[in-house]
């Protein structure tokens, strides 16, 4: 027992200085990730073996902070630490009150910060037993999120959409498509907030990510937020040069042909 608590304090003690303090900004932006809370609940992740070290940032967001770990067996996983203090409090309360899979009825912001990120693992559960293309997702605790890294055996990240060179354009917009249909029809899930920002792309395949929002398709605004969904898929691929139309991707997932 005492091995184990000398590891975890190692790695927390690890997790402080790879923060990077530099400035006043650095330090601000270090003390709303790494609070006493998330500290101990990394703490406890680490004793259970999913985090063995806490690498450099992957992604950083107004919401959470996307971090590289490695876990007791030298995989790689991606650590999603939400920030309770910076949160869109109101969205989440939306999201959330409004999904029939949460009796959620709190105004107080850690727990419902704790419930979004259930909600996250959850939704990535569902969606990946439907055959979605998306992280797996290995332990939500508190505001932590453990997943599986999208990236190279070297430990590179894949790109987001937006920054990845696209060698066919047309086949990526097929395999979204299908990524979308399996989601809706199979998961019955819709992302919510799906455009070429959460969109990895990882040898050449989409990887959907950042699914916290979903909603499952019999919520009443689901067909809003597959709109919007279809309207940001067709807007970015518009931009690479692919003619596709609203009624045709919205046809193919709602399966409207038949």
């Amino acid at each position: 027992m005492g091995s184990k608590i000398s590891k975890a304090d190692d790695i927390l003690r690890k997790m402080l200085s790879e923060k990077r303090i530099k400035s006043v900004e650095d330090r601000r932006v270090g003390s709303e990730v790494f609070d006493t809370i998330t500290l101990k609940t990394l703490y406890k992740l680490a004793n259970s073996g999913h985090i063995h070290r806490l690498n450099g940032a992957i992604s950083t967001g107004k919401e959470a902070n996307v971090f590289k770990g490695i876990d007791e067996d030298d995989n790689f996983v991606a650590v999603k630490i939400y920030r309770v203090t910076t949160s869109d409090f109101k969205k989440m309360q939306t999201y959330i009150q409004g999904d029939p899979r949460f009796n959620v009825r709190t105004t107080n912001k850690r727990q419902l910060v704790n419930a979004w990120v259930t909600k996250e693992f959850r939704n990535l559960q569902r969606a990946e037993e439907a055959g979605v293309k998306v992280p797996n997702p290995i332990v939500a605790k508190n505001n932590v999120l453990i997943m599986e890294f999208i990236g190279d055996e070297e430990g590179d990240a894949a790109l987001p959409m937006r920054l990845s060179d696209i060698s066919d354009p047309e086949e990526l917009l097929t395999k979204i498509i299908n990524n979308m249909k399996l989601l809706y029809r199979e998961a019955g899930l819709v992302h919510g907030d799906l455009s070429n920002y959460n969109i990895l792309i990882q040898n050449e395949e989409p990887v959907i990510i950042d699914i916290s929002q979903g909603m499952t398709k019999d919520h009443p605004i689901s067909e809003e937020l597959l709109n919007r969904d279809i309207e940001n898929i067709v807007k970015d691929f518009k931009k690479l040069r692919v003619q596709t139309s609203f009624e045709e991707i919205k046809s193919e997932i709602m399966d409207l042909k038949s």
